[in-house]
């Protein structure tokens, strides 16, 4: 392997917390060697649990430091013994005990964080959908009930006028039902009961004043629960209509397309 693939490998860090198999240490001990960018890694890996291990130490005691200092200074002094000294080939690179125990904790802590922090994650992820879900069905169920309100008043209204508009020959099976405010002219319709719109028309509403034809409104007819629309307003009527338009609507009727009419 390159040596980049070498340092990202996790040898280093094994080698660094003296956990490394022998075939392992003579591998890292090679790319030390013959890669400087290795060895500037290693140090910084070193320096790492170095710096993390003095962070977290403990101050011994003053008491404990006094002891240690006794006892090595009742033992006598022996004579000096020449110690050889053996060449090596390789240079060892070890760091203390408690370093190494440090990193070891600090790896399983590290994983054990991660682990939680997924977890937390997935939970909270979790709950948030399920929040979501339920604040849109409270969304709609308020908006059908309020709907629901609206279409109650229209059809309790003392003043509302309800007309039924009878299919044509072209949807003899279609009905409609208006009600209209005689104290106010206002226009609600009713369009649950009309046969469903082919794709790219619309339904619009006519009223027939003086004998001629005037806009009332294009009707939504969403596939859904229907609810009562207001429409246009109309002071004096003679007649309604609806009609099956293109999308958007017309300026006049398409009289071969009248689904509906009833006169007042």
């Amino acid at each position: 392997m390159n040596k980049e693939e070498f340092i990202s490998s996790g040898l280093l860090e094994l080698y660094a917390m003296g956990i490394s198999s022998p075939e392992e240490t003579n591998m890292v001990e090679d790319y030390l060697k013959n890669h400087p960018e290795v060895k500037r890694e290693l140090d910084e890996i070193e320096k790492s649990l170095e710096d993390y291990a003095q962070a977290n130490a403990m101050q011994p005691s003053s008491s404990v430091k006094e002891k240690i200092f006794n006892e090595i200074a009742s033992q006598p002094l022996k004579d000096s013994v020449p110690v050889p000294v053996i060449p090596i080939s390789r240079k060892e690179y070890r760091i203390p005990l408690f370093f190494k125990i440090a990193a070891a904790l600090l790896f399983i802590l590290l994983i054990e964080s991660t682990v939680l922090i997924y977890s937390f994650y997935n939970k909270y992820h979790t709950a948030l959908n399920d929040l979501t879900l339920a604040q849109q069905k409270i969304d709609q169920q308020e908006k059908s009930n309020m709907a629901m309100s609206t279409d109650l008043d229209v059809v309790t209204n003392k003043y509302a006028q309800p007309v039924v508009l009878n299919g044509t020959p072209k949807e003899p099976g279609a009905v409609a039902k208006i009600f209209w405010m005689k104290n106010t002219g206002q226009v609600y319709i009713d369009p649950s009961n009309l046969p469903e719109v082919p794709e790219g028309k619309q339904y619009q509403l006519w009223a027939i004043v003086d004998g001629k034809p005037i806009d009332g409104g294009m009707i939504a007819t969403k596939k859904g629960i229907y609810h009562i629309q207001k429409m246009k307003s109309f002071g004096k009527v003679d007649a309604f209509a609806i009609t099956l338009e293109k999308s958007g609507g017309s300026p006049t009727p398409t009289m071969d397309e009248m689904i509906v009419s009833a006169k007042m």
